[in-house]
């Protein structure tokens, strides 16, 4: 099955001093939080996840980075003013068995602003996996108060390390394969991903 968010790039964003507060909900604690590494072929990405807000998310992030299932997959869908999706296909454009989804998670109060991490879902709200994507820019139409379909996209962390590498997968030539649009060009790899020591 080919599984994609289902949403569309709007034509507004928050403004510059609601990102910056809501950035700032996202960053509370992180220097507490447990974060998870991102071994890229374009470099390292560091989350920090925040599992008082988003705990069914967290523990379902940690089980797969846990299980080495995100070790060698792409960043599969990449739409450079919008966000990077990925941790459910190979380079082959093969997807792995998954666990069971998980209940949606959105209406936890953390918005869906740039650098923040999100679980990918189909049109189904409690159809979240393995698949995730990172936000290049504030996406407001993303969260369960703004969305089309009243039940958004669930936060779960913020990048805290790595926006320079973001921001290099965002800007790389795209394609179609198999069907699926927005594919990079160039497999963007997950080497590895490892669930870090709290400091």
């Amino acid at each position: 099955m080919s599984f994609k968010t289902h949403f569309s790039v709007p034509s507004r964003w928050l403004n510059a001093a609601a990102a910056v507060a809501a950035a700032s909900v996202l960053l509370a604690g992180a220097a507490q939080a447990q974060t998870v590494k991102l071994t890229t072929s374009q470099g390292d990405i560091r989350i920090a996840l925040n599992a008082e807000k988003a705990p069914k998310s967290v523990a379902n992030f940690l089980q797969y980075v846990k299980a080495g299932h995100y070790n060698g997959l792409i960043f599969h869908r990449v739409i450079e003013n919008f966000m990077v999706q990925g941790g459910g296909f190979t380079e082959k454009m093969e997807q792995r068995p998954t666990k069971p989804p998980i209940p949606l998670e959105a209406s936890n109060g953390l918005p869906n602003v740039r650098g923040s991490v999100a679980m990918a879902r189909t049109g189904e709200p409690n159809s979240a996996t393995s698949q995730f994507f990172i936000n290049t820019v504030d996406n407001a139409f993303l969260d369960a108060a703004n969305s089309r379909d009243g039940n958004g996209y669930a936060v779960f962390g913020q990048v805290v390390e790595g926006m320079d590498v973001i921001d290099k997968i965002r800007a790389l030539p795209t394609t179609t394969v198999n069907g699926q649009q927005n594919v990079p060009v160039t497999p963007i790899l997950i080497i590895k991903a490892i669930v870090e020591p709290k400091k």
